[in-house]
């Protein structure tokens, strides 16, 4: 039986996750000295892991979380079918009282199945889902690749276990995430199972 050991993170802090500024995919902003520092521990950590490739997202955020794993020589590719879900209109604006009553109305009614439903201009959690689907499939079918690196965001790496996992889109958020967090699944051609959930013990090697 043929297995894959997929290394799943989210990427290292900037500045706009400091101040809690929503990001989404058409932002695209860099790593903050904290995020460096976590993606160097992530790196001194997982050094020694044989993977043979590194995928990122098209957010400079997730190659630069990645990049001394690919300054070691290690192949990566770049997939913007993983990138982080739109948040439209609401992109980098801090979110004020207002607007955290907008996200937390929104994030409320995907917690009641309605993941068809995205804030204005961006997409929704379905629309994700399909981009999602594309890119896990290209990711599976390298027979080639073992062990592989993925570095994406927080709410795209919520629909992507809910895809690996076969849950419905509306229990996403159980997937609790955190600044260069680590999910770490196998996956044995008909299931995945997860071995390490929101994992941050290589911030503390």
């Amino acid at each position: 039986m043929n297995i894959k050991k997929i290394y799943l993170i989210r990427h290292g802090q900037t500045d706009l996750n400091h101040k809690g500024v929503v990001q989404g995919s058409g932002v695209d902003s860099s790593l903050n000295d904290a995020g460096r520092s976590q993606a160097n521990d992530f790196f001194e950590c997982y050094k020694d892991v044989p993977f043979d490739k590194v995928y990122r997202s098209g957010l400079k955020r997730t190659h630069e979380s990645v990049q001394r794993f690919v300054d070691k020589g290690i192949p990566f590719e770049t997939l913007s079918e993983i990138n982080e879900i739109s948040w439209g209109v609401r992109e980098g604006i801090p979110v004020d009282e207002l607007a955290n009553a907008y996200y937390t109305k929104m994030i409320e009614s995907w917690r009641r199945g309605k993941t068809d439903i995205g804030i204005e201009g961006g997409e929704s959690p379905d629309e994700v889902l399909v981009r999602m689907k594309k890119g896990l499939n290209h990711i599976l079918s390298r027979k080639d690749e073992s062990t592989v690196l993925i570095c994406m965001h927080g709410r795209a790496m919520r629909i992507m276990l809910c895809l690996m996992l076969n849950y419905p889109l509306k229990m996403m958020d159980i997937f609790e995430h955190s600044n260069l967090c680590l999910y770490e699944l196998t996956y044995t051609k008909s299931m995945f199972k997860i071995d390490k959930f929101n994992n941050l013990d290589h911030l503390n090697c």
